[in-house]
């Protein structure tokens, strides 16, 4: 496998790690900037409305305006370092939150031009793996890059971790410049006929079960900081190894959901929205039992985010995978990340103490699991058939393929 995958890899670890560490250094940015838990929850719902806004709008206009995949993914970079350059020398919770959006913005963009590299570089038999390396940032953001960030911020403050991350867009940035091949200009697709599958109602169900699905998830997550140390008990320097654990359930997840998704997409989510949502209400109930606490983080590590390979294939099976209909879906499921964080933290605002987060995950599981009653008796060949029907003989290896690595094609 070539380096670059790997480097590509390194990028988006590293741009992961921004989005999610702030749920890890709370305690740090509440004193930092003088605000309640709830505003520093809301950074998190910021970054994500970033990247609700930049994927589809940029990558529309990268392949519109024909920009090479690697200058676009140098570009990006550049102010995705910028930005977060900013948001490490905030001195006020406004420029923080500026900066978190702009990030978010740049974030989306590098995600999906990393993977239309990954299109160019490698064979068509080699592409899922290097698209699993890829996405593999992500998940192990979550393990690695969470965990080490809320470790520097206790030893460093949180701006060390912020710099860190700028540190390691310029080092990818570098790395880039001299490994990766001048790619081709993204060939011209038809807008026309990618925006006629948003006409397939079956298609806007799948896009709500995912949002509620990781809207339940970090409704929970983006508090589980405040709620292990003030209700659990846990002392603060546990919260790494903690979250440490909850990455790992993640990425074992990812790896059991990611082998049975395409024959069993409906089933996954309907027990594992189920399973969520138990664990969720049982957390909110024995949150002061450190045993049970565990037990439920990992179960939610294990069901909540590793959910996405089986959202991806319903959506696959549901209609043509291009590049806009991944690209609202990750959107969507950006809103739903963003969403569930926001109501997360009303709970605690409106005086209904810090483990309500978790009730709030629970109801949106529940939700969830209603949304996909009226599919549960449909296989995956009478929904494959929908997708079938408009699929394009004549892929584009470039940004207008990057949907099929997000969407986990094989």
């Amino acid at each position: 496998m070539p380096l670059v995958v790997y480097i590509l890899g390194l990028t988006i670890f590293s741009l992961a790690t921004s989005e999610f560490m702030v749920a890890g250094m709370m305690s740090s940015l509440t004193q930092a900037f003088g605000v309640s838990v709830t505003q520093i929850g809301h950074l998190i719902s910021l970054y994500a409305i970033g990247m609700v806004v930049g994927g589809p709008l940029l990558t529309v206009g990268l392949i519109r305006l024909r920009v090479p995949n690697k200058k676009a993914l140098l570009w990006l970079l550049g102010f995705y370092a910028i930005a977060q350059s900013v948001a490490a020398s905030a001195t006020s919770y406004e420029l923080m939150a500026i900066a978190r959006v702009a990030t978010g913005v740049a974030g989306s963009a590098c995600f999906g031009v990393s993977l239309a590299i990954c299109a160019e570089i490698v064979g068509m038999e080699s592409r899922g793996r290097a698209a699993s390396i890829v996405i593999g940032g992500l998940m192990l953001a979550t393990v690695l890059g969470v965990p080490i960030a809320t470790v520097i911020d206790q030893y460093w403050g949180w701006r060390a971790s912020f710099w860190l991350v700028v540190a390691l867009a310029v080092l990818c940035a570098g790395v880039i410049t001299f490994i990766v091949p001048h790619a081709r200009a993204s060939a011209t697709i038809s807008l026309g006929a990618e925006l006629a599958e948003f006409k397939n109602r079956n298609l806007w169900a799948a896009f709500a079960t995912s949002g509620l699905i990781i809207g339940a998830t970090f409704a929970a997550f983006s508090y589980f900081a405040p709620i292990l140390t003030e209700v659990t008990g846990f002392a603060a320097s546990s919260i790494p190894w903690l979250l440490g654990v909850y990455g790992a359930a993640n990425v074992v997840g990812n790896m059991v959901v990611g082998r049975y998704a395409d024959r069993h997409a409906m089933r996954i989510m309907a027990w594992g929205l189920i399973v969520l949502g138990a664990a969720l209400a049982l957390f909110a109930v024995f949150a002061q039992s450190q045993i049970i606490s565990l037990a439920a983080l990992i179960s939610i590590g294990l069901v909540g985010v590793p959910m996405n390979p089986a959202m991806i294939a319903r959506v696959m099976q549901t209609a043509h995978p291009g590049a806009l209909v991944n690209t609202v879906h990750t959107s969507v499921i950006n809103i739903g990340l963003g969403v569930g964080a926001w109501i997360g933290g009303l709970g605690i605002a409106a005086g209904y103490g810090v483990r309500s987060p978790l009730w709030v995950g629970a109801g949106l599981a529940m939700l969830g699991l209603l949304s996909l009653l009226p599919y549960l008796g449909r296989n995956a060949r009478d929904m494959h058939s929908v997708a079938t029907t408009t699929k394009d003989p004549n892929p584009s290896p470039s940004l207008g393929s990057a949907s099929d690595f997000v969407s986990g094609r094989r």
